[in-house]
């Protein structure tokens, strides 16, 4: 105001205008202070509005992103409430944004990954913001999807490889649509659902099966043809010229073929030779016979075996027979091989007591006599062990079985009781033969009037009882009685034999015709009791 009026001072307005002129410009200023006033309020107004906004916005988005509750700051200007209002609805609506792509990203990678294991798909509200425990469900749920995945992909992968070498191997081409996508198609497109993994995994099996199958018919036309070539004694080499032709290049299919063709063709020709192969089978059901310990008494029971008939219906039943004596050895070969052991074991015995009856082995030469003391001890203990053993394990196998384990026709007790009898018998059966050759011998020397030869011991026994009266013998011969009177037994001479010396028929005197035929047996010299 004061400029004003030094301008109309200097103008020459008069006072009266001056006065009109201030009025005037007191009303433009106090119009204009009340527009200013009215703007401010405006604004202060547009600011508490936005506060109020912002606030309704952030309890939302509080809400949304499954938040706390928002706490507004109530110190601080207008203008610095509605700014930090502002910009934490800035960042939360943000936050909402990266969310809702993320969930949709998510949903994207779920989508694909469930299109190709033919899953269903998680389900979640697209319109809902997803809070950060969704997020972290989905990106575990998308993990285990993945990992389904590669291990799925991997036993396709590796499952093909093999259906694709075993169709190779068996000759088998693809026939349903199921096999041409799983051999033709690419990797890529092939649906791993569970049901075509399943599918995958037992045509696999159907194929592993047939070539099981088909190694089994193999194997047992491969065993078939080997028995089939020894009995009809093939040359090695034929049989080595169709072993070659088997390991070039063949099949599985072809293989099999070539085996069937060989099997009939020697079937065929076993038929032409049925003598001689029911003989060789003979031989072989013999083997088995013996490994099973067989009494005559169970071999006679199957008579096939003594038929002369030679037709296809006896082959058939040696065949039939051999294969049953085959399985029972195989079933039980555990316990015919100790019993084996047990009879192995029980032969070097028997034959150590024969060693025992010979006089040579006194010599003792190199210490031996030593040694089969220790072998026979060490023979009796393993004797011992393997008999109980064989006990248990004969007693377990009637129990299982329900019925008697037969050694020889017998039962196994019985069995080793009759060979140790059978032993004892023949040991005094020799001792007897022995005690009858001895007492014949001495018979013989004092019938023909010569002293035995004995060892310097019984010839001093002898010397004491010749001092004795000898015992008279009364025998019959010719007819009438002779009675041998007792005779004094010669004293041993001085020379350097050390043995009695017996007179000659030189010096004896001679007999009459009368007794000559009665002397054929002689005095007995009572030296030692006779035994017979």
């Amino acid at each position: 105001m004061a400029a004003l009026r030094d301008i109309w001072e200097e103008i020459g307005i008069p006072e009266e205008l001056r006065l009109e002129r201030t009025e005037v410009v007191k009303r433009h200023i106090k119009s204009l202070l009340d527009m200013m006033v009215a703007e401010e309020e405006s604004l202060k107004e547009r600011l508490l509005k936005n506060i109020a906004l912002c606030r309704k916005e952030l309890d939302t988005l509080c809400r949304e992103l499954q938040l706390g509750p928002f706490e507004a700051e109530e110190e601080g200007t207008i203008l610095q409430i509605e700014k930090n209002l502002r910009t934490r609805l800035e960042i939360l609506l943000k936050h909402k944004e990266d969310r809702k792509q993320e969930l949709e990203s998510l949903q994207e990678e779920d989508r694909d990954l469930c299109a190709i294991l033919c899953t269903p798909l998680l389900q979640m509200d697209s319109n809902t913001v997803p809070s950060l425990e969704d997020l972290d469900r989905y990106r575990q749920h998308l993990a285990s999807l993945r990992a389904e995945k590669e291990k799925r992909h991997k036993e396709f992968v590796a499952a093909k490889q093999q259906i694709i070498l075993l169709m190779e191997e068996l000759g088998h081409d693809p026939e349903t649509t199921f096999e041409l996508d799983v051999v033709y198609k690419s990797e890529e497109p092939f649906c791993l659902s569970a049901d075509n993994i399943t599918a995958l995994q037992t045509l696999l099996q159907q194929l592993q099966a047939q070539r099981a199958l088909n190694e089994a018919v193999c194997a047992e036309l491969r065993t078939r043809i080997t028995a089939l070539w020894d009995r009809l004694q093939v040359p090695a080499k034929d049989r080595d010229a169709f072993a070659v032709r088997m390991t070039t290049g063949c099949t599985d299919k072809t293989r099999k073929a070539q085996l069937q063709l060989e099997a009939d063709r020697l079937e065929e020709l076993q038929l032409q030779n049925m003598k001689s192969v029911v003989q060789v089978i003979r031989a072989e059901l013999t083997e088995y016979w013996d490994k099973c310990f067989y009494s005559q008494e169970q071999r006679e029971g199957f008579s096939p075996y003594y038929d002369e008939d030679y037709t296809e219906t006896l082959l058939e039943l040696h065949d039939a027979e051999v294969r049953k004596m085959k399985n029972y050895y195989e079933t039980h070969k555990d316990l015919f091989e100790a019993m084996l052991k047990w009879e192995e074991n029980w032969g070097l015995f028997l034959g150590l007591e024969r060693k025992a009856t010979d006089p040579s082995r006194f010599t003792n030469r190199g210490g031996n006599l030593l040694k089969e003391e220790k072998q026979r001890a060490k023979l009796q203990k393993t004797l011992s062990k393997l008999q109980e053993e064989l006990e248990a394990r004969v007693q377990a196998w009637e129990q299982e079985h329900e019925g008697t384990f037969l050694v020889k026709g017998q039962q196994f007790m019985e069995y080793v009781r009759g060979q140790r009898e059978l032993f004892h018998q023949e040991k005094e059966k020799e001792k007897q033969e022995r005690q009858l050759k001895k007492s014949r011998q001495m018979e013989a020397e004092t019938l023909y009037g010569r002293t035995p030869r004995t060892s310097a011991k019984r010839q001093l026994n002898g010397t004491a009882l010749s001092n004795t009266t000898l015992n008279s013998t009364v025998r019959s011969a010719c007819g009438r009685t002779i009675y041998h009177l007792p005779m004094p037994r010669l004293p041993p001479s001085g020379g350097k034999s050390g043995q009695a010396r017996t007179p000659g028929r030189s010096a004896m005197k001679p007999q009459s015709p009368g007794h000559s035929e009665c002397n054929k047996e002689n005095v007995q010299l009572d030296r030692t009791p006779l035994s017979a």
